[in-house]
């Protein structure tokens, strides 16, 4: 077997493609392999550099050829597409991760653990349960609002009109809609249940690890938000300094400027939008207390809810907090409030 400097593997469910070459740069591998023989055939094959797609199932490939020996690199999907040639297909594809991989200005992401992607799955499937619960709320006060019952915002009202028409406490709801009502609060109850679950479950993470309770200390940051950032981030490293990271997170003006003229516009939500939303909400906090104090911090945010609005001071606070865990996390420091 002639020798390869590189491989560019294009992954898929059962079929991947290959496409590798020498250290000249020469076409040495094309090849065509099912998920079984892809692991046997990396075994056997002496380590060299792997590039793949960041997509489903890329951060198990990665741990499994680092296994064999192999270095990975893996790349945002919108940074190979460029170097895509001519028509789109898997042998294509295989072909513009090698090149991309090998090009000296190209990105990469970190690969990520076990424990991190057990993380970011606890995260995802308590996301989908709120956002259940939340359909499963504005389905049932839309069916009330039909019988002319309207109750004020939250979950609370909702519930106490449920508890008092299954009462029968309601003149205006029949027996037909008294036992709907009686299903949909056992859902809303089970919906509850499950959530608490998943908190407990990152209440537990976050007093197990040690940098979740550091970054915990920084206002706006609480248990959800610091494990977040462990389960997707896993190595702050990765970033080059806390501007880079929140430019990740989308927190920075979008940047349109040509011609010696630099243009600012909007902030470019890139990145994660469920570790974004979590950083604005808990800016949003800090915002609510913190005309009630003079410390230096607080004057600050003062000074920009006056300038800019409360809304834009809400991003400028989740990207001061953005560049402060940065900090705190890849300095392994503690957070001065100071």
């Amino acid at each position: 077997m002639k020798i390869i400097k590189s491989i560019g593997i294009d992954l898929g469910k059962n079929v991947f493609h290959l496409h590798g070459r020498d250290p000249r740069g020469n076409v040495v591998l094309e090849y065509r392999v099912n998920r079984k023989k892809l692991r046997e055939f990396m075994e056997k094959l002496p380590p060299c550099q792997v590039g793949l797609e960041a997509c489903p199932g890329s951060n198990y490939w990665a741990r499994e050829f680092i296994k064999m020996g192999h270095r990975v690199r893996i790349m945002p999907a919108q940074f190979v597409s460029a170097y895509v040639k001519s028509n789109k297909n898997d042998w294509r594809d295989a072909e513009a991760i090698c090149e991309a991989m090998d090009r000296p200005g190209m990105r990469f992401v970190g690969v990520k653990t076990e424990r991190q992607q057990e993380i970011q799955s606890l995260h995802r499937v308590r996301s989908r349960l709120i956002r259940n619960r939340t359909a499963l709320l504005n389905e049932t006060r839309g069916i009330l609002m039909e019988l002319g019952i309207v109750l004020g915002r939250g979950k609370t009202p909702l519930e106490r009109a449920l508890r008092e028409i299954i009462a029968g406490s309601r003149s205006e709801v029949s027996l037909f809609l008294m036992e709907l009502m009686k299903d949909l609060q056992s859902e809303l109850y089970n919906l509850n249940d499950r959530i608490k679950r998943c908190d407990s479950i990152i209440q537990k993470i976050y007093e197990e690890e040690d940098i979740c309770r550091r970054i915990g200390k920084i206002p706006g940051i609480g248990p959800i938000t610091a494990t977040a950032l462990l389960g997707s981030i896993g190595d702050p490293r990765n970033f080059k300094n806390g501007r880079q990271m929140s430019a990740w997170l989308g927190l920075v003006p979008r940047q349109y400027s040509t011609g010696g003229r630099s243009v600012l516009l909007g902030i470019s939500k890139r990145g994660d939008p469920y570790l974004r939303s979590l950083l604005v909400h808990g800016a949003r906090a800090v915002l609510r207390i913190a005309s009630h104090k003079q410390d230096p911090r607080s004057l600050w945010i003062q000074k920009k809810v006056q300038t800019r609005g409360f809304n834009k001071a809400c991003v400028a606070v989740a990207n001061r907090n953005a560049r402060v865990i940065w900090a705190v996390w890849a300095k392994q420091e503690e957070y001065r409030a100071a």
